[in-house]
């Protein structure tokens, strides 16, 4: 696949409102969006995505904070609803109403915690949007560039069990022309990949294995030759689990908006 064949310019809100112009959607790239090397990837494979569609989006560029969702999670309230309250005051000043999001927990948090402070929206999460697009005819894949190739899915706990998105992921990846295979573990009984709550940012606890570590051994018990994620937390876990293995050249790791960026050649 050729890089850049989208000559990528992101729309900052703030840029189109001195324009006296109002995207339909924010796009909300969040902390690993934003600053983790590998999620950047899929941050820049979905805003090509969202350019190929001409969708009308801004992203609020530094003018973005954290939800406070890893805050919360850790059990700092006060810090949670400080940073809340920031947000819900930047998305007044843009009248924002319409959110898409490429983090689980991001969309979790905008969508059940943000109304009781007073922030109601439409929150999108980025498989949802494509796979509208895909029951709509508006995105189609022609180039079977990865036909051949055996993807499993991983299902993030805050896409899944927390919000009972199950469909739309997969739904993709069936209009993608490969071969779905389904872990022993999956949909509401998947396993966990070990970093919501805030683990990301801790130590780990004592015990006889890591829950990445199990999770992985599920994913290369399928014979797969990708794992599709849908979440950075799930990309971080997972990667690290296929490098311990020592399956990082055998089993590759993508977000679903890489795979549909690779389907469409961007």
């Amino acid at each position: 696949m050729e890089e850049n064949k989208i000559k990528l310019t992101v729309p900052i809100m703030a840029d189109l409102f001195a324009k006296n112009e109002k995207p339909e959607y924010l796009f909300w790239v969040g902390c690993a969006g934003a600053f983790d090397d590998r999620y950047k990837k899929v941050s820049r494979a979905f805003a090509k995505i969202l350019a190929y569609l001409n969708v009308s989006y801004a992203c609020l560029g530094q003018e973005e904070t954290c939800t406070g969702d890893p805050a919360r999670r850790a059990g700092n309230e006060m810090l949670f609803q400080m940073q809340a309250m920031t947000n819900i005051e930047t998305f007044k000043m843009y009248d924002i109403k319409k959110i898409i999001t490429i983090c689980p927990h991001c969309y979790n948090i905008f969508k059940n915690e943000y109304p009781d402070l007073g922030g109601q929206y439409e929150v999108i999460h980025h498989t949802q949007f494509l796979n509208d697009l895909i029951s709509k005819g508006k995105l189609k894949f022609d180039l079977d560039l990865l036909k051949d190739k055996k993807i499993t899915y991983h299902d993030p706990c805050y896409l899944g069990r927390a919000n009972e998105e199950y469909d739309a992921p997969r739904n993709i990846l069936k209009a993608i022309p490969s071969v779905n295979i389904e872990m022993k573990r999956n949909r509401s009984s998947a396993l966990c990949c070990g970093a919501g709550g805030a683990q990301m940012f801790k130590e780990a606890e004592k015990g006889d294995k890591e829950i990445y570590m199990e999770r992985t051994e599920e994913v290369i018990e399928t014979g797969a030759d990708i794992v599709a994620t849908a979440c950075p937390f799930c990309m971080t876990m997972l990667t690290d689990g296929l490098k311990y293995k020592d399956k990082e050249e055998d089993l590759k790791n993508y977000d679903i908006a890489e795979l549909v960026a690779m389907e469409l050649d961007l």
